[in-house]
């Protein structure tokens, strides 16, 4: 079949530019979107990531037989909006209780072991079809040319859905941006089904998007209704379905949330300076302003939660001149910051995401580290306070936190349970701290956690049931759908796969590569989501760097790449964080890159330099994709032996990688199922 008219303008490079943008930046909203539509992807959002590495794979993959996918992808986009609208999975407040804590609240909706396997193979055939696309084109042009302009696309995926999180613009936005890209795609006949497909994506995101009393934050689906009158008033907040703050009046909170008051009961007198991590719409700072504060801190992570708290509050506590907000990380702040403290408060500071797609890295992991009370006590004045509070769902979480407190201070922190509400912990030292009643841990006690290993609400070095079990089914549903489709002679052939195993661990590696410098830049830098998009698209930047000089550049041959990457990835090892995270921006940020980004740089040259020469390059760049899945498998290694093993767990894959290294076999591209690189592909 001859290129359409807008295609030949286009050109392959182009076209291949436009689908690797719209292939990453759908993954990105569909990170986004179902994390705020569906509860459990709240702990379980790398799993729409790894859907999207399986299904990019299978496209590449399927990519040989006649016609083209592509075209379906507007009329399954429609389809997966729609039905994730109807039936959201979202939690509904217990009538008895104002507990409210993943696991033990009602739930609205499919039950997990439905949503995530169904969600897990929805994504997959989305990006399959956008990746059928991209191969198509990715095999009219050299390997090396193909792979520079898919990361260039990417690139772009990642700037423009960021730029969009920066205006908090609600998904219509996004909807829009991927409609333009299909239509212009599919351009001049995007057929019925596909004209059908984008109304209604746009219709149902048109609808959640006009709806009122909701936001979109860079982190969540806000949305807000307010109740009572006079000194009864208060808004309720909630964040992507579940019910996360009440705005009250000072009388509302004394009345029915004394636990606000409670740090202050253990202060002999009024604090002078004040900083709360957590500060979210405002309740906290009321209560320190009331208390008799002279200055507050108020750091928050969400722009658009600490906004809704400067318009809706009926205290206005932003309003108050003793007040400075930041828009930061708590722990950034606490690590940057020069100031001192008569009490500081971790306030409620539970989160319900993660900090990307890319791992179990959760927004308040760093903040109850060993490091961070340690951080905390340093930030103190002479005789000042820690407090935190929170909803904890078991003893054996405040022992551990407890735990961690009395290691910083050397002693037991005091415990509060009498305000029928959160626990609060408190800690200091000296005679200005009022203390009724000290923490006594009620049995064995979990160790601190750490800057290595941040995973507070996992008992030890352990994966939960719950996590392996939702592997399992992933796995599971992998392996199914590639039989089936091996059966049903769709073209896949998982025998094509073999000469490039390979390729196949290093994409494994290449994942928690990425991994690791995501958490690792969280910690340097804090875990706000720009901090996240930048990481991201400093990784591509530096995949693209090598592959310009792989292209411009006589490379040395492979075993001497493998050397150097192996060096760095021992460097990458050798330098802890917490030799990093006291140096003065500029230079950690300098030492970042070079531990972070030397290992992916070095990685990016082996593979572009075993890319270079392949003939089947849409199935060798499938198989790599497909070999992430098993990296992103691999990155929940890190709950049992933290996130500097994840560089130990690469080596030994590109190990692997180096000795099976071969160049495919004499077979013909015909029985690859690929098409030589720089002829018009089968269409």
């Amino acid at each position: 079949m001859r290129p359409r008219a807008w295609q030949t303008r286009l050109g392959d490079r182009g076209r291949l530019l436009l689908l690797s943008f719209l292939m990453l930046f759908i993954e990105l909203a569909l990170i986004r979107w179902t994390g705020s539509e569906v509860l459990y992807l709240a702990y379980f959002s790398n799993f729409v990531l790894l859907a999207s590495f399986f299904g990019i794979g299978l496209g590449f993959l399927l990519s040989s037989r006649p016609g083209g996918l592509l075209r379906l992808t507007p009329l399954l986009l429609g389809i997966f909006v729609l039905a994730i609208l109807v039936n959201p999975v979202i939690v509904q407040r217990p009538s008895d209780s104002e507990v409210l804590y993943f696991g033990g609240e009602r739930i609205d909706g499919p039950p997990a072991w439905v949503v995530l396997p169904v969600i897990y193979l929805a994504v997959a055939a989305i990006m399959a079809t956008i990746a059928d696309g991209v191969a198509r084109t990715f095999r009219r042009l050299p390997p090396l040319e193909a792979y520079r302009v898919d990361i260039a696309g990417s690139l772009l995926g990642i700037v423009a859905f960021s730029l969009l999180s920066f205006l908090q613009l609600p998904p219509l936005a996004w909807g829009v941006v991927a409609g333009l890209a299909l239509v212009s795609l599919l351009a001049p006949r995007p057929g019925r089904l596909g004209v059908a497909g984008l109304a209604v994506m746009l219709v149902a995101l048109g609808w959640e998007s006009a709806q009122p009393g909701i936001a979109w934050s860079p982190y969540y689906r806000l949305q807000w209704a307010s109740f009572g009158v006079a000194d009864d008033r208060f808004v309720d907040l909630a964040a992507n379905g579940v019910p996360i703050q009440a705005m009250q009046t000072l009388p509302h909170m004394r009345r029915s949330a004394g636990f606000y008051f409670s740090p202050y009961l253990h202060l002999r007198h009024p604090p002078g300076e004040v900083l709360i991590i957590g500060a979210g719409t405002g309740n906290d700072v009321a209560v320190a302003l009331a208390s008799g504060a002279g200055h507050v801190d108020a750091v928050e992570i969400d722009p658009r939660v600490q906004r809704l708290g400067v318009e809706l509050h009926p205290e206005t506590p932003y309003a108050d001149p003793r007040v400075e907000a930041h828009i930061d990380d708590g722990r950034a702040f606490l690590e940057q910051t020069g100031r001192r403290y008569d009490l500081i408060l971790f306030a409620l500071p539970d989160s319900l995401t993660l900090v990307s797609g890319q791992s179990s890295l959760r927004l308040e992991s760093y903040l109850f580290t060993a490091e961070a009370a340690a951080a905390a006590r340093d930030h103190l004045k002479p005789g000042g306070v820690v407090a935190e509070y929170n909803y904890f769902r078991s003893q054996w979480l405040v022992d551990r936190l407890a735990g961690t407190l009395q290691g910083a201070f050397g002693q037991a922190p005091c415990v509060d349970t009498s305000t029928n509400g959160p626990v609060s912990l408190v800690d200091g030292v000296g005679p200005d701290l009022v203390c009724d009643s000290r923490w006594a841990p009620s049995g064995p006690v979990v160790a601190p956690a750490t800057d290595d290993h941040p995973f507070l609400y996992v008992p030890g070095a352990t994966i939960p049931p719950f996590y392996l079990l939702s592997l399992l089914a992933l796995l599971v549903a992998s392996v199914g759908t590639v039989a089936l489709l091996t059966f049903l002679g769709s073209g896949l052939r998982p025998a094509a796969a073999i000469p490039y195993l390979d390729l196949a661990l290093m994409g494994a590696a290449f994942l928690l590569i990425e991994s690791k410098s995501v958490v690792q830049f969280a910690l340097l830098f804090g875990s706000t989501w720009h901090v996240n998009a930048l990481v991201f698209g400093g990784i591509l930047v530096t995949v693209l760097a090598a592959v310009e000089t792989a292209r411009r550049l006589r490379l040395p041959s492979l075993p001497w790449l493998f050397a150097l990457l192996g060096l760095s990835l021992m460097a990458g090892y050798a330098v802890p964080p917490e030799w990093l995270l006291h140096l003065p921006a500029p230079l950690r940020f300098a030492a970042a890159v070079m531990v972070d980004f030397g290992p992916v740089y070095a990685a990016n040259l082996v593979f572009a330099e075993r890319f270079r020469a392949i003939e089947a390059s849409a199935i060798a760049f499938g198989v790599n994709l497909i070999g992430a899945l098993l990296g992103g498998v691999l990155e929940y290694a890190s709950l049992l032996a933290g996130y500097r093993a994840l560089v130990l767990v690469a080596g030994v894959l590109y190990l692997g990688a180096f000795l099976l290294q071969r160049r495919p076999p004499a077979m013909s591209t015909a029985a690859l199922g690929g098409v030589a690189p720089g002829t018009p592909s089968a269409r």
